[in-house]
């Protein structure tokens, strides 16, 4: 077995010990600005920023980014950590907080059919603008060695991973979709109990009211690290990824990110001002850290906790709407992962291998994109389930994933930014449609940094 030689590891730990002090100048930077006061969205953006310079330094400095992605593994860690309880316990407040279960299948109705529709309309948009760039087109490259494709759950496979049997089993494994359905059965049965003997259960709603408002404050307490974990998640990004890479497969980037910005430009800006009656341009300048968020973190449930701070807090949706449709969404609604890449991928793979697709192929395309998307697990690489599916409905060779696979990540940033502004405005158009929306305080500009994150 070779050994380093010494002068090697020299190098190794001046260049770990380099990046790490790079790292605390930047957080002693960010730290200045929450102390000047300095608005947190201000900061995030900032901290992307410096993110994004730092990591292209490193990269043509050939500088080991260890020290500098440790934090943002950390800063991922503990924003995961409230991933569980926070589904759990908001699932169980929000909806025995209801008298009736006529108003959960209501809500539960126009959540999951905005969930399925944009997620339809997201393939359509993803088929359109591949078809239009063609972005296989003079790509010739050989699969990488050893790429094996995730195995596709058969249906009845599907349906009982649903189905809780041990829900702290399932949660120490970070399964949310049987916990939530754990939680709706526990919170069905607080509301029937309820109507019959409301003393018999008003010690579980004030217990489940207690750790809704400590989790908030957990929930807070991690808020305030995201400048940090932003700039250090963008960095070992930016760092990994050079100029080579990017190239060869920029018509694949290129073609996911034109999709991706029509999506969240024509349809959830068309929504918000045409459905919910309120300025798309103030809506989005609302709801962007949650984006920067969603954006370095790859991840829908990482995303959680600060997109409910974002949909409570500045666009005044009620806490009832918010905790249900939010949760969910972490779940089921993938409009970027299972809409506009399924597609994108499909027809990139048609082309690179010579296969021609007709209108009946593109219909199943978008039919089985809605479909797979739901369930898809929110973290980071969600669309590869949903893609394999796609690529095995139309009889495609699924070594189009293997191809992909170099620039993915960078894509995935984009289509976990155009998931979680899903569940956003599905929230708002949900609460709009049930009087639960606070117009008044949306309009009012007092409330844009009002996510209780001043100072650091």
């Amino acid at each position: 077995m070779d050994q380093p030689s010494g002068n090697s590891l020299l190098l190794a730990i001046e260049t770990n010990w380099l990046s790490f002090v790079i790292s605390v100048v930047v957080f002693a930077f960010l730290f200045y600005l929450a102390r000047r006061r300095v608005s947190f969205g201000s900061r995030v953006m900032i901290g992307l920023g410096l993110g994004l310079l730092v990591g292209i330094v490193i990269q043509n400095f050939d500088v080991e980014v260890k020290g500098i992605s440790t934090f943002g593994s950390i800063y991922v860690s503990l924003i995961r950590m409230l991933v569980i309880p926070l589904v759990f316990v908001l699932v169980l407040n929000s909806i025995s907080s209801l008298t009736n279960l006529e108003y959960l299948r209501k809500i539960g109705f126009k959540t999951f059919a905005w969930f399925l529709g944009t997620t339809g309309v997201a393939s359509l948009i993803g088929l359109f603008i591949a078809l239009l760039f063609n972005p296989g087109s003079g790509i010739e490259q050989q699969v990488p060695e050893g790429f094996q494709a995730r195995e596709i759950p058969t249906f009845s496979q599907v349906i009982l991973d649903l189905v809780p049997s041990n829900p702290f089993n399932e949660a120490a494994q970070g399964k949310v979709v049987p916990l939530l359905i754990f939680a709706i059965f526990l919170a069905i049965a607080i509301i029937k109990v309820g109507s019959k003997d409301a003393k018999a259960v008003q010690p579980v709603r004030d217990l489940i009211a207690s750790l809704t408002q400590v989790l908030h404050q957990v929930v807070k307490f991690v808020i305030r690290l995201t400048p940090y974990g932003v700039f250090a998640l963008i960095a070992g990004i930016a760092s990994r990824y050079g100029w080579e890479t990017l190239q060869e497969l920029g018509s694949v980037i290129l073609t996911s990110y034109v999709a991706l910005i029509l999506h969240f430009v024509l349809v959830f800006g068309g929504l918000v001002l045409l459905v919910a009656k309120v300025n798309p341009l103030q809506f989005f300048k609302k709801i962007y850290p949650m984006l920067v968020v969603a954006f370095t973190t790859r991840s829908s449930y990482a995303t959680l906790p600060i997109n409910l701070e974002v949909i409570t807090k500045r666009l005044h949706v009620s806490p009832r709407i918010a905790s249900f449709v939010a949760p969910l969404g972490a779940s089921v609604n993938f409009n970027g992962c299972g809409g506009i890449w399924p597609a994108i991928v499909a027809v990139f793979t048609a082309e690179v291998f010579n296969i021609s697709l007709g209108f009946t192929d593109y219909v199943i395309l978008v039919l089985v994109s809605i479909i797979s998307s739901i369930g898809v697990a929110g973290v980071p690489g969600p669309a590869t389930i949903s893609t394999t599916v796609v690529l095995t409905a139309l009889g495609l060779p699924l070594e189009g994933m293997a191809i992909v696979a170099g620039v993915e990540a960078l894509i995935d940033m984009g289509r976990t930014a155009v998931n979680a502004t899903g569940t956003t405005v599905t929230s708002l158009l949900v609460a709009k449609s049930e009087g639960e929306f606070d117009r008044d305080a949306f309009n009012s500009d007092k409330d844009d940094e009002e996510l209780a994150v001043n100072p650091a």
